[in-house]
């Protein structure tokens, strides 16, 4: 004799039992659909460190010795302060030797577009990055034992990756592998003294 499969009895839309498995497979959806979407909408929301690449930076600049150099983060880019002594600043007036002594190509703001290439001649802004390949260099005085720089060399910034060197303001020399000066940003000081790098302004002048 052949058995007859038996079925659950169909539960009439009146009937609790099926207003209960409706809810709970209603919640358990709605739960699984918000843990995958949770996630993937998460991840369009800008983390913490890509709003401050975008964003200005301060700092106070009477913290920066005379002839020393602090290093800020901007648009993850390693930015120098300098505050130049009168000694380098009078190295500035020799242009001998500079591929763009009067800073022709645009690699800084009008308002620094001279011969210390700053708003304050003893403060320096520039960013710390080689323009040849993007190495870093570092501060070589006058003076200093290193055989890659000439006997006359008066102080300014040398990069060991591959021998390119610019004087205190930033601006190479000829014959180097790096093609321009060192960038200067937009900056300005503002009412307090502070320094903002970022942003052009009324302080800027």
């Amino acid at each position: 004799m052949q058995t007859v499969p038996t079925f659950p009895q169909p539960i009439t839309p009146g009937d609790p039992q099926r207003r209960t498995w409706l809810l709970a497979s209603s919640a358990m959806g709605v739960a699984a659909t918000a843990a995958v979407a949770m996630p993937f909408v998460s991840s369009f929301a800008p983390s913490e460190r890509a709003k401050a690449q975008g964003a200005s930076v301060s700092m106070d600049p009477a913290v920066v010795a005379p002839g020393q150099v602090k290093t800020v983060e901007w648009r993850g880019q390693p930015v120098w302060v300098m505050r130049r002594t009168p000694d380098m600043l009078t190295t500035l007036e020799d242009m001998q030797g500079l591929a763009d002594p009067y800073s022709e190509k645009p690699q800084q703001p009008a308002y620094a577009t001279n011969a210390h290439r700053s708003i304050k001649p003893e403060l320096l802004v520039t960013v710390g990055i080689c323009t040849h390949l993007g190495c870093s260099p570092v501060t070589l005085p006058e003076g200093t034992a290193n055989a890659s720089v000439p006997p006359n060399w008066k102080g300014g910034f040398f990069c060991p990756c591959h021998g390119s060197t610019f004087d205190f303001a930033g601006r190479v020399f000829r014959n180097k592998p790096a093609p321009t000066n060192l960038v200067v940003p937009p900056h300005q000081y503002l009412a307090d003294g502070t320094l903002l790098i970022g942003e052009d302004g009324p302080g800027a002048a």
